[in-house]
């Protein structure tokens, strides 16, 4: 199982080449730290899904011997592991460019990618493959463009919640955040797994 998460960085060792740059523009454009850990933790494992929905190399993994289980769970344990490289090389990119960066903007960052890979990996084996990338990227855009909106009008609208969770200490509301992306992380591999074993290859 390790085997093909290791075999996603090896397959993109090319595109790794890109990432300091990759993560060196958003750090020099001045965007939140937030915003780029996000945009980092993304990098590897949504070019690995993009390469393999442009391959159709599901039809190759279905003939190793692995189970189809198996191969979910290298993807959501791959996702998570390089996601925090990424936060890592992140944060010492960072700290390089003499950039502020605090440990709420990597939990905000990597919560915000865990909640997206939970809602976009069922995706991958729903949509066929020339359609996907573009329902990602456009997922990615709204819930880009919609978060503040959102926050906004819950704070006009809904203050009883609002002063409820200022209410709360800062390590109870970290706990129960990471709690609550955790259960939706979980829940999407579970969806995942029905998805690609009752899927015809």
């Amino acid at each position: 199982m390790f085997n093909l998460i290791r075999r996603d960085v090896i397959l993109q060792k090319r595109l790794l080449l890109t990432f300091i740059p990759f993560v060196a523009l958003f750090i020099i454009t001045d965007k939140h730290p937030a915003f780029i850990f996000l945009v980092a933790s993304i990098f590897i494992p949504f070019n690995a899904f993009a390469y393999d929905q442009k391959a159709e190399t599901n039809i190759l993994l279905n003939s190793l011997p692995y189970t189809r289980k198996e191969i979910i769970v290298s993807r959501y344990l791959g996702a998570f592991l390089y996601m925090v490289l990424a936060v890592g090389v992140t944060s010492l990119a960072l700290f390089i460019s003499n950039k502020p960066f605090t440990m709420t903007d990597m939990a905000i960052g990597s919560g915000l990618f865990l909640l997206f890979a939970a809602f976009t990996f069922p995706l991958f084996y729903i949509f066929k493959s020339g359609y996907i990338m573009h329902v990602v990227l456009i997922s990615f855009i709204l819930l880009a463009g919609i978060g503040h909106p959102i926050v906004m009008f819950l704070g006009e609208h809904l203050p009883a919640i609002i002063d409820f969770i200022y209410s709360l200490s800062t390590p109870v509301l970290y706990t129960g955040a990471a709690a609550v992306t955790l259960a939706f992380y979980a829940v999407s591999w579970g969806i995942t797994t029905i998805i690609y074993q009752r899927k015809a290859f």
